[in-house]
């Protein structure tokens, strides 16, 4: 496994200016991409994938989330993600699972990336969070046939305070978390919190959550919704 960091561009400022430079690189790729979701208690909303230039970027690590990013960090939604992407002409697989991916639980995909769309990434919301992802930013896909595997962090899109909340809320800049897929988390509590420090993209902290499922501070259950990274194992066939 290689992986290369670059200097890129937000997918937005990219589209503004589409046309102004293309890439010289020519090396279309067939790829089977497998994805497992290795936590405990957590699920992905529908997972996007594509393939795409240098210049472009779902997201980017110490950066402000894009508009586009916090409709699928705090929702699942990813048609946005989506048009955008399409908008630099990138290659895209949407929703390989079928809805949501559980615990343990793992997807496979056929993508065929374009001369120039050399660079994977791919996201989902994790659930349940306020603004949880995983995301792969940016990797090069290589020019030699053969398998890889890698693993995924969970990030936080730092547009969201962290309350831990279950009340059905999922469109952009309302409080709380959508669901709990697993039916096991618990109501009435008051929140962990109301502010965040940090209003990045960066490596989420993990759900605290507590033990009590009538109150608390959090309607998560620190015994099921709580993880360390890495969150999700991949592997790409390059054919």
């Amino acid at each position: 496994m290689k992986t290369i960091n670059t200097n890129i561009k937000p997918l937005a400022a990219l589209a503004a200016t589409l046309g102004m430079a293309t890439s010289l690189t020519t090396n279309a790729a067939e790829l089977e991409i497998t994805v497992q979701n290795l936590t405990q208690g957590i699920y992905y909303t529908p997972i996007i994938i594509a393939a795409h230039t240098s210049d472009a970027a779902m997201f980017r690590s110490g950066e402000m989330a894009s508009s586009e990013l916090q409709a699928l960090a705090e929702g699942g939604d990813i048609s946005s993600m989506s048009t955008l992407l399409a908008s630099v002409s990138a290659d895209i697989n949407e929703n390989p699972a079928g809805g949501l991916l559980g615990p343990g639980m793992s997807t496979s995909t056929m993508l065929s990336t374009s001369d120039s769309n050399m660079y994977l990434s791919m996201a989902a919301m994790i659930l349940p969070t306020n603004d949880g992802f995983v995301g792969l930013d940016s990797w090069m896909i290589p020019t030699e046939a053969g398998t890889y595997t890698f693993t995924l962090n969970a990030y936080d899109a730092g547009t969201e305070a962290n309350d831990e909340i279950i009340n059905g809320a999922g469109a952009p800049g309302m409080p709380g978390i959508p669901a709990a897929p697993g039916m096991d988390a618990g109501t009435g509590g008051s929140g962990v919190t109301a502010t965040e420090t940090n209003n990045y993209v960066h490596i989420h902290r993990g759900n605290l959550g507590d033990s009590d499922d009538m109150g608390g501070t959090s309607d998560l259950n620190n015994t099921v919704h709580r993880w360390l990274n890495p969150v999700a194992k991949v592997t790409v066939v390059v054919k």
